[in-house]
């Protein structure tokens, strides 16, 4: 029998791995009611654990493995023992959370798997927004779980916007880390319409000679901007705490994609990030309701 001692101690858990593995997020989520940022931690910390198995050096066979556990385990939530899904399950109790979005995840978690091991690529831009609905859409709608809004029948899809263009950044800032470990999210379609062939230099540098790589990247981020247009319009929708956690998140995104858009060779060489300077002014901002 789960107590509330170890409800507790669960949630902790969860808000610990949440500050340590997820500076961006967590300064969204510190705008929060102490109620709404541990089932938000929760949230986190369950999805991290997901993500990471397609992240982890382990052949594809342990990884399919590994998978089908968290499905199992997802199936078994209210009778598990494992802090971070007693975390889970005790906020879906308490807060309308669409626990299948966590399926969504797993299933693609389990398409970066498939790459790792045919080398398989993204056709075009559609089939790749497929690929982000599943593992960031996904976190938006289950974030819209734990905010509530008022009642508009856009409000998941816009989640799910928002969700779709916080990956976007994620694939163009880390387009040469990914590289390195053998995956391509760029679409290939605009790969071959800007004549692009993804290749690093001897210092692991992304190689662009004729600055085809540059200008793509450029055109994928006011795509990208696109997606922030239309996921942003779930702010007016959350009560103010809320609307300050998404728009700090968000924030900080657009913050990246800004700089990637401003200069898209800086994405060659680094992983690019903010300074804690800058986030705590997107999230000043976002909490007085300043739109950025």
């Amino acid at each position: 029998m789960i107590t509330d001692a170890d409800t507790s101690r669960a949630y902790w858990h969860c808000t610990a791995i949440t500050r340590s593995a997820a500076r961006n997020f967590y300064y969204g989520i510190s705008l929060l009611p102490k109620d709404k940022r541990v089932a938000l931690c929760a949230v986190y910390a369950l999805a991290r654990r997901i993500d990471d198995i397609g992240d982890e050096p382990a052949p594809p066979a342990e990884k399919r493995a590994a998978l089908d556990a968290a499905r199992r385990a997802l199936s078994e939530m209210d009778t598990a023992a494992d802090p971070v899904l007693i975390a889970v399950a005790d906020a879906a109790r308490r807060y309308p959370i669409p626990l299948p979005a966590f399926t969504e995840l797993v299933d693609g978690v389990a398409l970066d798997v498939e790459m790792d091991l045919t080398e398989r690529r993204y056709a075009d831009f559609g089939e790749l927004v497929r690929y982000c609905r599943r593992v960031a859409g996904s976190i938006g709608r289950l974030c819209l779980g734990v905010f509530g809004c008022r009642p508009d029948p856009e409000a998941p899809r816009l989640a799910d916007a928002l969700g779709i263009a916080l990956q976007q950044v994620n694939i163009l800032r880390d387009i040469r880390e990914d590289l390195t470990v053998g995956r391509v999210y760029l679409p290939q379609e605009d790969l071959d319409r800007f004549g692009v062939r993804l290749a690093l230099d001897e210092r692991g540098r992304l190689i662009d000679p004729e600055h085809r790589l540059a200008a793509l990247v450029s055109e994928l981020a006011e795509r990208a901007r696109w997606w922030f247009g239309r996921g942003q319009r779930l702010l007016p929708l959350l009560d103010r705490r809320s609307a300050a956690c998404c728009g700090t998140m968000s924030g900080i995104y657009r913050g990246l994609l800004d700089r990637i858009a401003a200069d898209p060779t800086l994405v060659f060489d680094q992983r690019l990030s903010l300074s804690t300077r800058h986030k705590a002014a997107i999230a000043g901002r976002a909490l007085l309701g300043v739109a950025r």
